[in-house]
């Protein structure tokens, strides 16, 4: 059985949820019941008694988007455990990017960045590449950037806060670097912050790093360290949108594209590509009267 939750263009719900439920009648997903979450709400949950999630996901594509969903195989749950990337998911910037601009050089780092969360380049190699481009940058840069570039994607903070108030344990792990992501996580309200650590020697880049490296296995290990810990019954949430992501958004039970590249968003069982991250909480069904504003 498959249960999905979408929120999409209201002046065409009716229309499209008629022409989906027609196209997938003699499909291995039917719909078997469709109806608003709640009177004055703007969530369509759809259930079909099928088990293929992509051809599911394909018909709500071609049918409702942009629309922003979670399709479970189960009923849903608040999670136990909420895991998020940090750049272009938890704020609206690349941080390497934009610290790049510092140094003039942020559209050859920018064009890496790129590269890289398509999947198209080894993310450490891609990684060790561009910070080793900014060799001999000022550490003021990075307090520059974090006051000046660097701000929480809309819904961020609420969503983070009003998941904590409600009892889920909140993990930021990212491929950037502690400089940002503590700042960020302190501003949203992440109990724990995994993440690279930038070398700097006299109050400057030297253009290396500080101790192992933070990429996708390391993403998808803190979610399973994390989950020892609440037992494998606990529901758990992730949220990402590069390659690097793929493998703890394919890890949740909720696995989140959040405005992704195609491979990430391929991944996934749960998108937002038309509202902010307070979508999520709809989806969830969590009253706006609980959320944590």
């Amino acid at each position: 059985m498959l249960i999905a939750r979408l929120i999409a263009d209201p002046a065409t719900l009716e229309s499209s949820l008629d022409a989906m439920t027609a196209a997938l009648a003699d499909s291995e997903v039917p719909v078997a019941h469709a109806a608003m979450l709640d009177f004055c709400g703007d969530v369509l949950q759809i259930e079909s008694p099928g088990d293929d999630l992509e051809m599911l996901r394909g018909a709500i594509d071609a049918h409702f988007a942009p629309s922003d969903a979670i399709i479970a195989r189960d009923f849903f749950r608040l999670p136990d455990l909420f895991v998020s990337d940090m750049d272009s998911t938890m704020i609206g910037q690349e941080c390497i990017d934009e610290l790049a601009d510092f140094a003039d050089l942020k559209e050859k780092v920018a064009a890496i960045t790129e590269r890289a969360m398509q999947g198209e380049l080894d993310f450490e190699a891609a990684l060790r590449e561009r910070v080793a481009l900014l060799e001999g940058l000022e550490e003021e840069a990075i307090y520059r950037c974090l006051d000046e570039r660097i701000r929480p994607t809309e819904g961020a903070r609420v969503l983070v806060e009003t998941l904590r108030a409600k009892g889920s344990r909140t993990v930021l792990v990212t491929g950037g670097f502690h400089h940002f992501a503590d700042v960020v996580a302190t501003q949203l309200g992440f109990d724990r912050v995994v993440g690279n650590r930038l070398d700097v020697v006299g109050g400057k880049l030297t253009g290396g790093l500080v101790g192992e490296i933070c990429d996708s296995s390391t993403k998808l290990a803190t979610l399973q360290e994390e989950l020892g810990k609440l037992g494998d019954e606990a529901a758990v949430m992730a949220a990402g949108d590069g390659a690097n992501d793929i493998p703890i958004l394919d890890a949740a039970t909720y696995g989140i594209a959040y405005r992704a590249k195609p491979k990430a968003r391929a991944a996934s069982n749960g998108w937002v590509d038309r509202g902010d991250l307070t979508s999520l909480l709809k989806l969830l069904e969590v009253p706006q009267a609980d959320w944590v504003t």
